[in-house]
């Protein structure tokens, strides 16, 4: 399988539904974020785990998060868990040159890494880097047009991170216990559970830690 027919699985099952989502995922390949060489199945539709007991989500994960946060060319977004660096890559093209985006890493290691492969990509001109308590949130550039939290959440009510989105705004977050959670879409002040997923616990002061 080649990223491409990933792609192509993702579109035909219906979970890449706009064409601004589809370019990214086709322009980012994910075997660039991946620390091992494991052929073509790291295209495959489940989680690759990455440093420190973390994970590269499944690409339907990943695609149904960006599909709902629904950001656009400009918008200014903060990722909570840079990861690997491949969802950060999928955002940084999804805003292009006119955006930005700030994504908090907790971990030391995978902040480095995600540094690494986001340099050997080297198309993210428009992504800054911190290494931090995400479940903080990052106040010096809010508020965000979006917020996208790619660690389970413990709870999303009062969250400090809603005071860092904009009143039009959009986050998109796994919300749940340790071992289970939903995805949530906060918008207008209402939310709505779209799929129940299993993340590793968000660190940090409004984590699970």
């Amino acid at each position: 399988m080649t990223n491409a027919e990933m792609v192509d699985y993702l579109v035909k099952s219906g979970v890449i539904k706009t064409d601004r989502v589809k370019d990214a995922f086709l322009s980012v390949d994910r075997a660039l974020f991946t620390e091992r060489d494991a052929g073509d199945s790291v295209y495959y539709d489940y989680p690759i785990p990455t440093l420190g007991g973390q994970t590269i989500s499944a690409p339907t994960v990943v695609a149904v998060m960006l599909e709902e946060l629904k950001a656009e060319e400009g918008h200014k977004i903060l990722e909570i868990g840079s990861g690997s660096g491949y969802n950060t890559a999928l955002l940084s093209y999804i805003v292009g040159e006119s955006g930005s985006l700030v994504s908090v890493e907790y971990m030391k290691a995978l902040h480095n890494l995600a540094k690494n492969n986001l340099s050997k990509f080297g198309k993210c001109d428009n992504v800054r880097l911190i290494c931090g308590d995400g479940s903080r949130g990052y106040g010096p550039e809010a508020p965000y047009d979006r917020i996208i939290v790619t660690a389970a959440m413990p709870y999303l009510k009062n969250h400090p991170l809603l005071k860092q989105l904009k009143e039009d705004g959009i986050l998109v977050a796994p919300i749940g216990s340790r071992m289970y959670q939903d995805i949530v879409v906060y918008e207008k002040k209402q939310s709505r559970k779209v799929l129940p997923v299993m993340f590793v616990p968000l660190k940090g002061k409004y984590g699970f830690e």
